[in-house]
Formats: structure tokens, sequence, C-alpha cells
């Protein structure tokens, strides 16, 4: 099990992403919009760098949904590999089997 405060943290970094998406999304598009002067651009860089760090979706980190593991997780199923397996094992996942061969 992970500590707890690297899961809030995690799911407080999520809201801070959402909150400031679209924000986000317009000041990087005004950065590479070749229409406007380089002042206005560079306003837009400033802008960019003011907002909070927790802003950018790249810092927030993969976990599995049941013990929050952040390694080894398999984003298609969303969970780490102990927990996959265990629900593999139980068949708990459609489709999915240990394989042998």
């Amino acid at each position: 099990m992970a500590k707890t405060s690297m899961v809030n943290r995690d799911i407080k970094r999520a809201k801070i992403v959402k909150k400031y998406a679209v924000r986000r999304a317009e000041l990087k598009r005004q950065s590479v919009d070749p229409k406007l002067s380089f002042e206005e651009r560079m306003d837009a860089i400033q802008k960019l760098h003011k907002q909070p760090r927790d802003a950018s979706p790249c810092r927030q980190r993969n976990r599995c949904e049941l013990s929050g593991r952040s390694r080894g997780v398999y984003r298609k199923f969303g969970l780490g590999r102990n927990k996959l397996r265990e629900a593999t094992m139980r068949g708990d996942v459609p489709g999915l089997r240990k394989a042998s061969w």
C-alpha cells in the first residue's frame, strides 16, 4: 500500500490540472501562434510560467486504483502488476489469464 499522503497529493494535482486546463491550453496556443507578435507570444509564455507547477498534466503519476502503487501500473486496467495478477487469478478480468506454454 502506498503512503496515503502520496495518493492524496496525486488527487490534489489532478484537481489542479482540471482547474487550469482551459487557461493553460489557451496560453500554449498563443505562445506558438505565428500570427501574434513576438511580444504577445512572450507575454503568453510568461503567464504560462506563472501558473502553478501542478497545473501541468505531466506532473501527475499513474497509480493503481486499489493499492496506490505508482510503479508497474497497466494503463489498460488501471491496476498495478500485483493487483492485476490477483484479479486475473480470481477471474475478475475478462479475457485475461495466466500464460502457460
